[in-house]
């Protein structure tokens, strides 16, 4: 675990809810100048507390009208399966997320797809057609009551 500092949360904070926020921005909120402000977000990058940067993305405005869960159950649980399994959803552009789980199934995926027929040909052409899948529930997302990407730390 990394030790953060009040600033350094501040400095989350800001980058999180605005990824596009520049030095400038950042040092008036932090209350400091812009090159310690600068060194810090360095440094939280260099440790690996800032990941990456992203633009997030309205998936209806760009025709992307399916979200899907799918709660998938592998026929042995082998390292070599699991292995291989992993690999194949990362392949996988409907795959936004992939979660190994423990509880009734094995993985649980969301999925975005543009409609239900490329849903369907995901299914049959790629997720179904894997050795070690064994079954495959799908749950239909009718709406997202929450939706935050914001940790509060």
């Amino acid at each position: 675990m990394v030790s953060l500092d009040a600033t350094d949360i501040t400095i989350l904070n800001v980058l999180q809810l605005n990824a596009k926020a520049n030095i400038k921005e950042i040092a008036l909120k932090v209350g400091l100048t812009q090159t310690p402000t600068y060194e810090r977000i360095k440094r939280l990058e260099k440790l690996g507390v800032i990941e990456k940067y992203i633009a997030v993305v309205n998936k209806t405005k760009v025709g992307f009208t399916i979200e899907v869960f799918c709660q998938v159950t592998l026929q042995v649980h082998s390292k070599e399966l699991i292995n291989k399994f992993e690999l194949s959803v990362q392949r996988m552009h409907e795959v936004m997320e992939c979660f190994h789980v423990a509880g009734n199934y094995d993985y649980l995926l969301k999925v975005v797809v543009k409609d239900m027929k490329s849903y369907q040909l995901f299914l049959k052409n790629k997720l179904s057609v894997l050795d070690s899948v064994s079954n495959v529930q799908s749950t239909f997302i009718l709406s997202a009551t929450k939706s935050n990407a914001v940790l509060q730390i």
